[in-house]
């Protein structure tokens, strides 16, 4: 099934997006966390694809298992900063051959010991043509509510989020924010430009200390004042703050249903208890 009549069907969509393993060693016990996500039954899941491709056949059997056990829709990532036209095109018939027919196309993160003049893709559109050239895919794209860190400026922005747009990007996913008027300005601002897809909310629920050091350290995310107060309250107690993480989230996600966002995504982190949670507390609503 195509996410853009999820995205854009007559009731709000919950999903969840989770990640493959990175060997497999590992894979049993993340696809058993994947399954129990999946069932849930959101209304699609993502799997994201590891840089350079490194867990790319993992994405594919993690996302195809979603489907063809749980019958839940699922979304493939897919980033080229770092493969060639043909390993993209090799990926993209192992897609089509899994029965996977969403694709999130991502640029991906530079590599430090990679120059522009020695890469295929320099941004997510040309990715983005490249997809449409092999097959009938649903493609969404990701944009940064608070700006990507490269872009400079927000006319920069929002020039090249219009690029990826004019390319064949069907919806938008976010990048997750802690303040809903952030994503409100953001969606002023690309509305204003011409940006008319629709945008889904990506939501991280922030439950233990490792994950809010992470964002304290490198994200570059804004932390409004309630959150950080919530965050060193509860920070040293394990169970409090994932507790407290998962009412802020559910709060937040609450807000957007209430202000018209009617597609939010879920950063799980492959954690089957915090997607249970959020689901639970919002049965009635969605």
């Amino acid at each position: 099934m195509k996410l853009i009549d999820i995205i854009t069907g007559p009731r709000p969509s919950l999903s969840f997006e989770v990640f493959p393993p990175k060997t497999w060693d590992t894979y049993e016990s993340i696809k058993t966390a994947t399954e129990e996500i999946a069932s849930l039954h959101p209304s699609y899941m993502s799997v994201t694809y590891g840089a350079g491709g490194g867990t790319s056949q993992h994405t594919i059997s993690i996302a195809a298992n979603i489907q063809d056990k749980f019958n839940v829709p699922t979304i493939a990532h897919l980033t080229c900063i770092s493969s060639s036209r043909t390993q993209v095109k090799e990926q993209l018939m192992k897609l089509k051959e899994a029965g996977i027919t969403n694709i999130l196309a991502l640029r991906g993160d530079m590599p430090k010991d990679m120059t522009t003049k020695s890469l295929d893709y320099k941004y997510a559109s040309q990715l983005i043509e490249d997809i449409l050239e092999v097959g009938d895919f649903c493609i969404g794209g990701a944009c940064y509510p608070e700006g990507h860190p490269e872009s400079g400026t927000w006319m920069n922005d929002v020039k090249y989020l219009k690029e990826k747009v004019d390319a064949g990007c069907q919806f938008l996913t976010t990048q997750m924010f802690f303040d809903n008027n952030i994503l409100y300005n953001f969606m002023y601002r690309i509305r204003e430009a011409g940006i008319n897809v629709p945008v889904v909310a990506g939501i991280m629920p922030v439950t233990n200390a490792a994950q809010l050091n992470r964002i304290r350290t490198i994200s570059g995310n804004s932390l409004p004042q309630r959150f950080i107060r919530i965050a060193d309250r509860f920070g040293d107690n394990p169970e409090a703050m994932k507790q407290a993480g998962i009412a802020y989230a559910t709060e937040q996600v609450i807000d957007l249903l209430a202000n018209g966002i009617n597609a939010v995504h879920i950063y799980s982190m492959n954690k089957p208890e915090v997607a249970r949670a959020i689901q639970a507390n919002l049965s009635e609503i969605i």
